[in-house]
């Protein structure tokens, strides 16, 4: 089928950054849905991802897993969009998409661990301490409506639900800056949608194991 396009997915897991971009792109999508422990980590699934997890997409036979990647790839894949600034008005766009994939998002994991990395260990870890990143985090978005140029782009989509989900549950300390940033975000209509498809699914897989 021409510009075939599959979306590996659960709806409770980082599959919900990549379902706002599939709205935001406005492309038809297949949906699979998968489960914990069982069709993720099967044979099949892992011929497409072998790390067993999810998201990921298949876009006319050709397999992208992570989420900034799979944002930036669809921004690409799907130019009428609109979604990827010109090429050579990239630098924040790359910038901001990679170093919260990256530095920040390793950092809030490490915390969430327990992981306080001493002076030395700071050194020679990427995202240096929470702190560092967050205050670093805080500096793209202050006083912005979009964190790469005067639009709307898929780096909002990934750096918005990065903050977005870290605001609500906690992983990420309210800052007004963080706060005024993803507000309008949440207000988009892809946006809505997505968290709608997500949390009917969610709602119908709690139905389905009340006890899980």
């Amino acid at each position: 089928m021409a510009d075939e396009l599959i979306f590996y997915t659960n709806p409770m897991s980082r599959g919900q950054i990549v379902r706002w971009m599939l709205e935001e792109v406005g492309a038809p999508y297949q949906q699979r849905l998968l489960d914990y422990g069982t069709t993720m980590k099967d044979a099949a699934y892992r011929a497409i991802n072998p790390m067993g997890k999810v998201p990921a997409i298949v876009h006319n036979g050709r397999v992208v897993t992570e989420c900034a990647a799979i944002c930036a790839y669809l921004a690409d894949a799907f130019p009428g969009a609109g979604l990827a600034p010109a090429p050579a008005e990239r630098a924040d766009y790359y910038r901001w998409l990679f170093f919260t994939a990256g530095p920040v998002e390793q950092a809030i994991t490490a915390k969430h661990f327990g992981i306080e990395p001493d002076i030395d260990q700071q050194r020679m870890a990427g995202f240096g301490s929470l702190a560092a990143a967050l205050d670093t985090l805080e500096s793209a978005v202050a006083g912005k409506a979009f964190v790469a140029g005067d639009r709307f782009s898929a780096a909002d989509v990934y750096v918005g639900s990065q903050i977005d989900w870290g605001l609500q549950f906690g992983t990420i300390a309210p800052r007004p800056a963080f706060e005024a940033y993803v507000e309008p975000l949440r207000e988009r209509a892809a946006y809505k949608r997505a968290k709608a498809i997500d949390g009917a699914l969610i709602a119908e897989m709690q139905a389905a194991n009340p006890a899980g």
